[in-house]
């Protein structure tokens, strides 16, 4: 009971699928309470039969990153109704399927923009009006990346630029907000099996390389990612911050195999 008497956000949980899921189940495992944000009323809808089942009087609200404002309004409304936070889970990420095959350089310039807004900016915008919501003694953000941003890895693409771009921004906003005790991390999961890994091209293929070549002969799973997250979020770091954990069972291994081939 790592998370006891510890409250946060967890920002773009799509379904039970949803790296977001495996990490709130196990905050909840764990003794936290916990708020989730969507980032339409679609979304709320579609996530609500899940939260009431799962999570119990776990309140959902609606934050569109992509809308000027809508991050600090959200975090204005949660602390005035839920009071202060102590984590913050950034899993938002998009970009168009269609661009997500193909050749990098035939990246649209909307898409590209887009792309970076959403999965990137974001969360730029998250860590700067994190002191609406967090903690006055300090707290936790975390983001979600993958290894596409540091080897090239099929259809990733646009997508792979904006993980890069991810990961820089992790380390600047953990120099930035340690001067108020909040620290800032990512964990750089393997290959699984999402909804927003069904946009790239020839995944499944990539998920069955990983399980004959991984030194744990496995692919990762949710519980694997919630389990380090766990670590992140909790006071078990107390020291880490602006660092990129691998959770990966050796997956950058074949990354590595990829880039040599």
């Amino acid at each position: 009971m790592l998370m006891t008497d510890k409250m946060g956000i967890i920002m773009g949980m799509a379904n039970r699928f949803s790296i977001a899921y495996g990490i709130a189940e196990n905050l909840r495992a764990n003794g936290a309470e916990i708020v989730f944000t969507v980032a339409s009323e679609y979304f709320k809808e579609k996530i609500k039969p899940i939260v009431e089942e799962d999570f119990g009087d776990s309140p959902i609200y609606i934050c569109d990153v992509s809308s000027d404002g809508s991050i600090a309004e959200t975090f204005q409304t949660i602390e005035k109704d839920r009071g202060k936070q102590d984590f913050i889970v950034h899993s938002i990420a998009f970009s168009d399927k269609n661009e997500l095959k193909g050749k990098y350089i035939d990246t649209s310039r909307e898409n590209f923009l887009n792309t970076m807004n959403i999965s990137c900016f974001s969360f730029v915008e998250i860590c700067k009006y994190s002191k609406i919501v967090l903690n006055e003694e300090g707290g936790s953000i975390m983001a979600l990346s993958y290894y596409g941003s540091q080897k090239v890895f099929p259809n990733y693409n646009v997508m792979a630029v904006a993980k890069a771009a991810l990961e820089t921004s992790v380390m600047y906003a953990a120099s930035d907000l340690g001067e108020n005790n909040v620290r800032v991390n990512a964990i750089s999961s393997g290959p699984i099996k999402t909804l927003a890994a069904s946009g790239v091209g020839d995944f499944s293929k990539i998920l069955e390389y990983n399980r004959h070549t991984a030194p744990l002969k496995r692919g990762v799973t949710l519980e694997d990612v919630g389990k380090a997250a766990i670590f992140l979020l909790s006071d078990l770091s107390s020291g880490i911050t602006g660092e990129i954990l691998y959770v990966d069972c050796g997956c950058n291994i074949m990354g590595m195999k990829l880039q040599e081939n």
